[in-house]
Formats: C-alpha cells, structure tokens, sequence
C-alpha cells in the first residue's frame, strides 16, 4: 500500500533518538583487545596524543603503563590528574579522582582498565560507573578492555582458559560505546612479546605461558573478542540504516526467554541467553514463576533468585515475576504466548526419574507442548554466583516441621479413638473415613508431606486396631489387604490435592492481602491534607510491609532532606546522604545492596514520575544482605510509585497557588503601576502647572487669581497626601503590619475629626451629621477608624453631584447576641452597578465613572475594610432604598464597646 511504501523510507524515531541523546553525552571509545600485553593501552595514548596535535583538551585519568617503557614513554607530554589516595586496610591505594576530572571539564580523558574495582568508599563499586558519570557530563572518553571481562562471556572464558574471571563490565557498556578498536595481535606475536619481557617479568610470563597464554587460548579469546566486535558493528550499522531510512534486509522479530529457578546453574542461563538475544539480535526476559513452593524457600535460595534476576537486569533483559499454579510449564508458555517469545532457553533437570515420574518435568512438559516455540534445554554450569554478597544456606525451619508431624501423629491417635468408640456403630468401612478426615486435616494444616505421613501413619494404624488379627500388622484376609492398599492410596491423592488447594489459597491470601494493603494506602494518600501528612502515611505503610525502617527524603532550597521517616528520624550521616543525592541526581538505586556506594546503611531508591524524580526513600533492615527479596523489591516500587504521584500531585497544587499567588502580585503590581502612572502624575502636573504659573506670571496675575492658584497647589499637594498614605496603608495591611492600640473613645469625637479633614473636599456638598445621644464609648484605634471614616466620605464626594447631600447616621442596638453600634455613611450619587456590589472593596477596582468624576487609587474602600475588621467590625455596601445613591455601614459588636463613662454628682 503506499502508505507502508511511504512509511518504509521515513527515519526510524527510535534511531533518530538514540542519536539526539549520543550528542548531549561524551563519546566512548573502547580499545578492546583479546588478552593482556596485545597493546591496548598503547594504541589508547597513541590516539589521545593525536587527538593532542589536533588542539583537543586531553587529559590522562589513570593509565597503567605496567612498567613498559614504551608506554611510559607515550605518557610524557600529557597532563595527568592526580590520583586520590584512600586507605584501606594499612594499606594506601590510589584510585582516579573522578571529581577533579569533573571539576577540570576536559575534552578528553584517558582511563586505563575499564574492568577495574574501586577501592571500598568510593563513589562507585567499579570504574566503568565512574566513566558513565564522565560521560554524563559532556566528557569524552577513551578506555581499554579485555574480553574476558565482559559479563556475558564469563561462562566462556571460564571454560576456555579454566580460570573464572572476577571483574566484570556490563554487556551494556559496550553497547553504548560509539566506538570500538580491536587490537588484535597473533597469538605467535603476544607470545613471543611475553618471552621478551614485554609484557610481565620473566617468572611471572613463564607461567603465563603455561596457563593463560597457550596459543589455542588465544586463538579462542582472539575470535570471541572478533565476534563481540561484530556484533557491535553490526547494530552501528543497522542503526545507521534506520536513521537514515536506507532500506535493507531487517531482523525477525525473535524474543527469547530464559527460565529462573533457585538453581546455583541459573547464572550461567541468564549469561547464555544474554549471548542467545546479541546474536539473534532480539530482546529478552528473565522469567520467574512464583508458586506455592516459592513461599517454603528458605533466605538463601531467595537471595540466589533476587540476584539473578538483577544479574539478567544489569545484562539488559526485563526482569519479570508471575504468580503460577501447579504447572509450571503452562504458566511459562502462557507468558511466552502473550509476550510473543520465539526462544526459551531453560536448565537441564538433574532430578531423578522416578521423581519426574511422580511430579512431572517442567523441560519435558515445555518441550512437548511449546508449539512453534523453539526451546534450548542448558546443561549449565554452578560456576560463579550472580553476586559475591549471596549468603550461605540458612537451616531449615525444621522446629515448624517437627510440629507439622506431630500435629499429624496427634490426629492419627485421635482418630483411633474416635474409631473404636464409633466401631459397633458404623462399621469397619466407616472408620477408615474417620482415618481419612484426619489426613484431610493434616493436609490443610500442614502441607503435602506431613500429610502423607499422616497417611502412611492412618493405615498402620487402622490395620493394627480395627482389621483382624487385631494388635498386629498381619493381614488375614486378602480382601482387607486391597481395601488397605486403596486406601493408602486414596489418603495420599486426598492430602496431595488438599495440600495443593492449601497452597495455593495461601497465596492467593498473600497477593490479596497485599493488593488490600495497596488500595488502603491509595486511599490514605487520596485523603492526605498536607505534604507531611501523606510522607508520613507513606513511610509507615512501607516500614508495616516490608518490615523495615525507612527515611524519605525530598529537596528544599536545592538541599535533599529528611522531611519523614518510621521510626521517626530527622537526620542520616553523611555516607548514606551521599548515596541518597546520587540516587536523586541519576534516578537510580544506590547505598546498600546496590552498585553504587554500597558501603551506606541504607538502600535508596528514587520515587520518580514522567516529571522525573521528586524524593528519595531509604530503608534499613538489621540483617545481612541485600535488605529486600525479590517480591518485597517490586512492592516497594509500587508503594514508592504511588507516594511519587501523590508527592508530585502536592507538588502541583503547590505550584498552582504559587502560580495563582504571582498571577495576583502581577495584576496588583500591574494595577499599581497603572495608578502611579495617572493618579500621581496628575496632582503633580496641577502642582507643577501652578507653581510655574506664580513664577513665570507673578507680576501680572491678580491677587484673586494668585490666591487661586495658591489654593489648587495646596489642595493638589493635599490630594498627592491621601494617595501615598493609602500605599502605605495598603501595604501596612498586606504585611500584616496593622496593631490596633485600642482605647475607650466618643464616637462623636472621631466623626467631628474626620469631617473636619474632608471639609475641602466636602466643600461643595450639603453634610449632615445625626448621631444618637446615648451612643457608648467605642473601645477601637481613633486613628485608624478616623481613617476609614475618611475614606468613605471622600469615596462620596466622588461620586455625589455638587451640591447632593452626603449623610452620616450612627446609633446603638442590643440584640440577641448583645449590643453593638451602627454608623452609616449615605450619599445622593449613581449608586454602585448590582454587578460590582461584590467588588467594590477589591484592591484597586474602581466603579464605572463619568468624566467629570475625579480619579482614584482604587484602594480606599479596601484600606476602609482592613481597618474595620481590625478593629472587630464588619462593612457592607448596598444602594439605597428611597433615592439614588450608595449606603455604607459599619457594625461594632459588642466587644469593641467601651462601658459609659460615669458622671459625677
């Protein structure tokens, strides 16, 4: 169609992204060479000097010449970061400065031994850690490997060399190198090197020789490091392809899956499948079924499971866990059919076959039923554990054991009692029901094999006690001896299905009670008020879980810090602050049981969204090890999911007020701005209009007409006045700055000041003033209600005509609720629009107005009501009933009222 012919000449978006991210990094080259003494480090110096010439920054990290004067020689000339020195065990060891590089910013950094271990309390466990940081920030990188330190050629180099190699590079690393070398030599030519004394000291080379260097090693580790080579070269290519739209033959889509189990061989699965997926050219996973069996399993074989599980992660599969049932290979098939698998590579069975006769075989069971599925059963090897730090088997629980089979015993015994006392009454063939019901019990409570030991104990003693001759375990008559045999029988497939429905209820209680425990914690985080509140539920929920103690950690003023933690913590030392900055910096695990800084308390995980990451949680447990199993890690995660969507929800709201907050300063700076710009600049240019008038024209002005211009400075000066002294009262107000001092004062008094200060301003209104007589002293701020009076009389000169009268009413009420006085201020204006009744004492709002009505700040009647309600009193505006005009009102409740003042006889 040509849709898909069009389609099919587009740049592939993945490719096209690959190479954006390449070009915000460093670049990586790696001179990968199949043995020691081929010339790595050389070829490595060789490079960076010319890339010297050339004008680039280059810098040496750490280079290990061995001694060899023709590398030492390359080194000259170069300028070399100096090593941080670090102790260790009496000793002094010196390892690169990663932070001097970073703080140096070089071009270009030469790192010899890619592999290398770094000393315990460094930033990271291993140097390849410290190179991707490099590259992270922008440096590029040139560095050198061998090929038997990458991680999923271990196995095969093992077993060509039979020496196990201990450090390791990630698969990963090489595939994200933008180039590699080869430095290849003849097996013949590195020998000879050897012999010369090129490469180690003649005692050490002639044991070389005879263990590593033989020259069928060679030739073997010479093709594998070929191939590796290949294969890297062959994704550049195709990468290339996509980018650029080239068509071209492409990959079939092939998916393999390889098998986990507790086996020791399970490591040297995942590394054969890593090998399987790189040829294939495919992805892949790392399947773990959990059954009922998976619950009997003791520390040991759990830890095994969680290590390579995060072996097949770090070697770039997906690691996944399934809940199964009785069998095993229908549930892998099931997933392999879902997930479109086209390999499964699983361990060969070292069980024996009447045990695979009596429960099944998982190989045999897949490779019958897998269909077009293609299915690589591995002999495998114990070989080397996923990781170092997996510790010796734990005992057994065998106290629990023990009780199971003497719960068993028990039930046979009351079961024997029960049967002789029912015997005359129900029968032989009755009884053995009631032997039955006994089996049946132990299966519930106990599992499979106490039950059947309860079986075998059942028939024992139902042919000792009830089948003739009695008190022996001689069987009479053969008839018995048939019912004696199914019934054996019969207990055992009885107890087996019991015991099977009994696992698999308890696991299935497990996973409810687990997806229980989720929805409780969504709901107590849907409900969480505060931040604090929701930190806290999260940290008990996680701490009551996975029975741990836990810190979570979220940034403030661009610092992480402790803001919970159960038990209740507020502060961590500086090793695991450490670990939890690096897990917040690269959303990544680190502290304890990690990669990187694996000597801290804790292990830190970041609770991350699409956003990125908002905190960090630490947690801690008393035991050895890696702190989590791998069901008690993918728990975490969805807890620590769930906390950083609420977080980040909080987050949101958070910036959303902040958001409407400066949308706020903005208009009142806005609207402030606005009335500078008009209600100061005009009294100023009255002023100024004036004042240049009087001087330019003094001799010929009238005195009538100086008295007048005299008056229209005073009063603009005065006007100018009123304006400041509303900002400063506003901002008095927003500040908080506002204490009323509060003192018994005659309302009559205050009303007389303040028409006394608007008399100007009054001047061509008609005033009346009516204030009952038996009005109370006012217990308030003379000054501040002076002000608001002011204010509102001003607001009526505004807007009333000339010549309308502006009235001012004041008297007490005792209602139900006490006594408080009333004082109106009415005028005979416009009135105020039904739709600005609501915002008429809003900061900066101005009512409609017609030209000949003088401006405003918009900030008098908002100064009016933070005065007022400091002082306890409430202000209200409506239009008047019998005319036009405006009515405002000031209600005092009682408690600002002053007690009369008592006169003397």
């Amino acid at each position: 169609m040509p849709e898909e012919r069009e389609s099919d000449h587009r740049p592939s978006p993945d490719a096209l992204l690959k190479e954006a991210q390449r070009e915000s990094r460093g670049q990586l080259k790696i001179f990968l060479g199949a043995a020691p003494g081929v010339g790595k480090t050389y070829e490595m110096l060789a490079s960076g000097r010319t890339r010297l010439k050339e004008g680039a920054d280059v810098v040496i990290g750490v280079v290990e010449t061995h001694g060899r004067r023709e590398t030492q020689a390359l080194v000259e000339g170069f300028e070399i970061v100096p090593r941080r020195k670090v102790a260790y065990k009496g000793r002094q060891l010196e390892e690169m400065d990663l932070d001097a590089i970073l703080a140096r910013k070089p071009d270009l950094v030469l790192v010899d031994e890619l592999a290398h271990t770094n000393a315990p309390d460094s930033r990271h466990a291993k140097r390849y850690m410290d190179v991707e940081e490099l590259l992270a920030a922008g440096i590029d990188v040139y560095s050198t490997l061998n090929i038997q330190h990458v991680e999923s050629l271990n196995d095969v180099v093992a077993q060509i060399t039979r020496i196990r190699v201990r450090e390791t590079v990630p698969d990963a690393i090489i595939d994200r190198a933008d180039e590699i070398e080869v430095i290849d030599i003849t097996p013949s030519d590195l020998i000879q090197r050897l012999h010369d004394g090129k490469v180690y000291v003649p005692d050490t080379a002639r044991r070389a020789v005879d263990n590593y260097f033989s020259p069928g090693n060679l030739t073997a580790l010479r093709e594998l490091a070929l191939r590796r080579t290949a294969q890297r070269v062959d994704e550049q290519l195709r990468s290339h392809m996509r980018a650029h739209a080239i068509s071209g033959p492409w990959a079939a889509g092939e998916r393999v899956l390889v098998c986990i189990s507790e086996d020791k061989r399970c490591a040297a699965l995942v590394r054969y499948a890593k090998r399987l997926a790189d040829r294939l050219r495919a992805p892949w996973v790392a399947l773990y079924v959990e059954t009922q069996r998976s619950f009997q399993l003791g520390d040991a074989e759990r830890d095994r499971i969680a290590e390579v599980l995060r072996l097949a992660e770090r070697l770039g599969a997906e690691a996944v866990t399934v809940p199964g049932g009785a069998h095993i290979a229908d549930d892998v098939l099931s997933y392999a059919r879902a997930a479109n698998v086209t390999q499964i590579v699983i361990g060969k069975s070292d069980r024996s076959r009447w045990f695979e006769i009596l429960h099944g075989s998982v190989v045999h069971d897949l490779v019958r039923r897998s269909g077009n599925i293609s299915v690589h059963v591995i002999a495998g090897d114990a070989g080397q554990p996923a990781s170092e730090e997996t510790r010796a088997a734990a005992p057994l629980p065998v106290r629990r054991e023990v009780r199971a089979y003497a719960e068993g015993a028990f039930l046979v015994a009351a079961a024997t009692l029960v049967g002789v006392a029912l015997q005359r009454l129900l029968g032989l063939q009755n009884v053995a029901l009631v032997f039955l019901t006994a089996v049946l019990v132990s299966a519930v409570r106990s599992g499979l094999w106490p039950a059947l030991a309860t079986s075998v104990a059942a028939m024992l003693a139902f042919n000792f006690f009830f089948i003739p001759p009695l008190y022996t375990f001689t069987i009479a008559d053969p008839e018995n001896v048939i019912a004696l045999f199914f019934f054996l029988v019969v207990a055992a497939i009885a107890s087996n299905l019991t015991a099977r429905v009994r696992g698999q209820a308890l696991a299935a209680r497990a996973r409810a009670k687990t997806t229980e425990d989720l929805y409780l914690f969504s709901k107590k985080l849907a409900s969480a008020v505060s931040l604090d509140d929701l930190l806290w539920a999260t940290a008990f929920q996680i701490a009551s879980m996975l029975k741990v103690r836990v810190v979570m950690l979220l940034p403030e003023d661009g610092a992480l810090t402790v803001k919970a933690g159960y038990p209740p913590e507020d502060a961590i030392d500086a090793a695991d602050l450490a670990a939890a900055n690096w897990t917040y910096e690269n959303n990544r695990p680190a502290g304890r049981g990690a990669d990187t800084l694996p000597g801290a308390r804790r292990l830190f995980l970041p609770m991350h969204t699409g956003r990125g990451a908002v905190g960090v949680v630490g947690i801690d447990k008393d035991k050895e090890g890696p702190p989590l199993s791998p069901e008690e890690r993918r728990l975490l995660d969805a807890l620590a999911d769930q906390a950083a969507l609420a977080v980040e929800r909080a987050n949101l709201v958070s910036d959303v007020e902040k958001a409407r907050l400066d949308a706020e300063t903005d208009r009142l700076r806005s609207a402030l701005l606005t009335s500078i710009s008009h209600d100061l600049k005009t009294p100023l240019a009255s002023i100024l209009g004036a004042a240049g008038t009087l001087r330019s024209f003094a001799a010929s002005l009238t005195e009538d007409q100086r008295g007048e211009m005299l008056a229209t400075i005073e009063e603009e000066a005065q006007r100018l006045n009123r304006f400041i002294a509303n900002l400063l009262d506003m901002t008095r107000l927003e500040s908080g700055a506002i204490v009323p001092n509060t003192s018994p004062n005659d309302l009559a008094e205050i009303v007389g000041s303040a028409m006394r200060r608007a008399a100007a301003i009054l001047k061509d209104h008609r005033v009346e003033i009516d204030l009952a007589p038996d009005l109370p002293m006012l217990n308030v701020d003379p000054v501040l209600f002076e002000q608001a009076l002011f204010n509102l009389l001003d607001n009526a000169a505004k807007y009333a005509p000339a010549g309308s009268l502006v009235s001012l009413h004041g008297w007490a009420e005792n209602g139900h609720e006490g006594g408080h006085v009333t004082l109106q201020v009415l005028d005979e204006g416009p009135g105020i629009p039904a739709e600005d009744v609501d915002q008429v004492f809003d900061k900066f709002f101005r009512a409609r107005k017609q030209d000949q009505v003088r401006a405003g700040t918009g900030l008098g009647l908002a100064i009016c009501r933070g005065f007022i309600e400091a002082l306890g009193g409430t202000i209200a505006v409506a239009n008047r009933a019998d005319r036009s005009g405006a009515v405002f009102t000031i209600d005092l409740p009682a408690r600002a009222l002053a007690p009369m003042l008592e006169t003397t006889p």
